[in-house]
């Protein structure tokens, strides 16, 4: 399939699509803890990133790596160039991406994704958010192609030096139930 045939048969689909490479690839539903950790994060984020004339967006919004390939739906995406800011169809100039993981998708998170995400020259920081226990990753782009890694765990304070922004990670896991149900 081409970049413009998935742009217009992905609208008219009832689940999401991500496109890499002339593939499109079926979105998988995320569990409960998955979801309540993204709004968190949203709650946490949006009142900071208002006044600062940068948009934040969760789950349905898709970021285009390149004109080329792919296009992926990160779970929350912040863009503050001016660009993006009337978008419509995807991001194209993310200041930040925050993946929350699940088991399924861990892999490619890491991977697949972070690798592409990198060639955004736009990016200042990637987050990968833990969605089975309380621990969160922050890479800041560095100096030439060099990411910096900043690992947090409970009782630590997040630093997001993108947005100057700073919080508990508790807030993160505000109300997330780890216990499997019976």
């Amino acid at each position: 399939m081409t970049i413009e045939e998935y742009l217009e048969w992905e609208p008219l689909q009832d689940c999401r699509y991500e496109y890499v490479n002339g593939e499109v690839l079926a979105m998988t539903g995320g569990t409960i803890p998955h979801n309540d950790i993204a709004l968190n994060i949203y709650r946490a984020l949006y009142p900071h990133l208002r006044s600062r004339g940068c948009r934040i967006n969760v789950a349905d919004v898709k970021v285009q790596v390149s004109p080329n390939s792919p296009y992926y739906y990160p779970d929350v995406i912040i863009s503050c160039d001016s660009r993006d800011l009337n978008a419509r169809k995807f991001i194209q100039y993310p200041k930040l991406i925050i993946e929350v993981l699940s088991p399924g998708t861990e892999a490619k998170d890491r991977g697949e994704k972070f690798a592409y995400y990198r060639t955004i020259p736009t990016l200042q920081e990637y987050i990968i958010i833990e969605s089975e226990k309380i621990g969160v990753e922050s890479y800041r782009r560095g100096e030439g192609r060099m990411w910096l890694y900043y690992p947090y765990t409970e009782g630590d304070i997040i630093t997001i030096e993108s947005i100057e922004f700073s919080c508990a990670i508790e807030l993160l896991y505000e109300n997330v139930n780890f216990e499997s149900e019976e």
